[in-house]
């Protein structure tokens, strides 16, 4: 999602310089890749790129093919064959392994719906969204970006004949939170859609403001999720000492949740190094439907704040404690607050794309999530 916000503010950004820009996409991968289908890439026509389709090996020639797009406003797809030995043929050099097909849109800033206003729809709001690119192999007419589905509404323009299709995979890419690729004949015209699930960031909720706690924002940014620090210490819970944090909070703890609206892709971490302060915290997470709590500290620490609940007349299901991660973290060696974090932040990352967080030399199957192609429809 930092990408996505990242690739906003250089787009209006080059608007407000009043220079040109398109967006390339890479709408579907044959093989390997370093990147996968809904990675981007804005160009300006001063040769400035934001975000990234691959490692480094493609965007050379996709500034030159860019730079085309928008000179000749008009869409584009480039299919690059990372299979062939023989990459200068390219122009550039190719480390991959797989066919990378990348779809190029000038943007047109008098367009309603053009990609970059679906995308800031996308961020604007913490729920999941459709978005469907259309692309079609081998023919110039490429109709790209054109539909976004979020919030129930259906917003953009599809060819008639398949809207009734096209409405039913949205709405079970929608349900199923995956992505997919489907075939659709539309009128006298082939197309390949790119039916691209996206959610919203994770929302990370810490609460301690102490200096271990600096260098957590500090990467929690770089990921692009938003995070709030509560704070109970009105000296620690400043902006001076979180500048990239979305929202400082100075809160006692039965005041936290009136403040913020926790969903399901939030975190919440307990860490202010006051016991008390975060088992008080603890009681009114207890409260909610919350998916990951973690808790800083030895297994003791959990063991007695699971005790001192029950004194208190709180008893956790089965669901609730395997909703607690203490003491939280996967096991890398961390010992400085920089390497903790690094520990933290991997452990709810993993949690929220459903991973085990360990090492990929030992995992049998593709990297990546599959995105599957499911069918046609003629």
């Amino acid at each position: 999602m930092k990408e996505i916000t990242d690739i906003i503010k250089a787009f209006d950004q080059a608007k407000k310089d009043g220079k040109r820009s398109a967006l390339a996409t890479v709408v579907l991968v044959e093989g390997s890749s370093y990147r996968r289908p809904g990675a981007r890439m804005l160009v300006t026509e001063d040769g400035r790129l934001t975000g990234a389709i691959s490692g480094g090996c493609l965007e050379g020639d996709a500034l030159r093919k860019a730079l085309f797009a928008i000179a000749s406003e008009q869409n584009k797809l480039v299919t690059y064959d990372t299979l062939d030995e023989d990459d200068l043929k390219f122009g550039v050099q190719l480390g991959c392994n797989g066919i990378v097909h990348i779809l190029f849109e000038p943007l047109d800033i008098k367009r309603e719906n053009n990609p970059i206003d679906f995308l800031k729809k996308i961020i604007a709001e913490r729920q999941d969204a459709v978005l469907v690119s259309f692309f079609a192999r081998g023919q110039v007419d490429q109709p790209g970006t054109c539909l976004l589905y979020q919030d129930g509404l259906l917003l953009g323009r599809s060819p008639e004949n398949i809207k009734e299709d096209l409405a039913a995979d949205i709405e079970d890419a929608f349900g199923k939170k995956f992505s997919c690729f489907k075939d659709y004949q539309a009128e006298e015209q082939s197309l390949k859609a790119f039916i691209e699930f996206i959610k919203p960031p994770v929302a990370l909720v810490i609460a301690g403001a102490g200096n271990d706690v600096q260098p957590l924002v500090e990467m929690a940014g770089m990921l692009g999720w938003n995070t709030t620090v509560v704070d109970g210490r009105s000296d620690y819970g400043t902006r001076q000492r979180f500048t990239n944090a979305d929202q400082v909070l100075v809160s006692k703890p039965a005041m936290v949740l009136r403040q913020l609206r926790p969903d399901a892709g939030t975190a919440f971490l307990l860490m202010t190094h006051n016991y008390n302060y975060d088992l008080a915290l603890l009681k009114e997470l207890v409260t909610i439907d919350y998916a990951y709590i973690g808790i800083l500290g030895p297994a003791q620490k959990r063991d007695r704040m699971l005790l001192d609940l029950q004194e208190q007349g709180i008893f956790l299901d089965q669901k609730q404690r395997s909703g607690i991660y203490a003491p939280v973290g996967l096991d890398i060696g961390a010992e400085t607050a920089a390497e903790i974090s690094l520990s933290v932040l991997s452990e709810i990352n993993a949690f929220f794309t459903g991973r085990e967080g360990s090492s990929l030399r030992l995992k049998p199957n593709p990297i990546h999530s599959f995105v599957a192609d499911t069918g046609s429809h003629g």
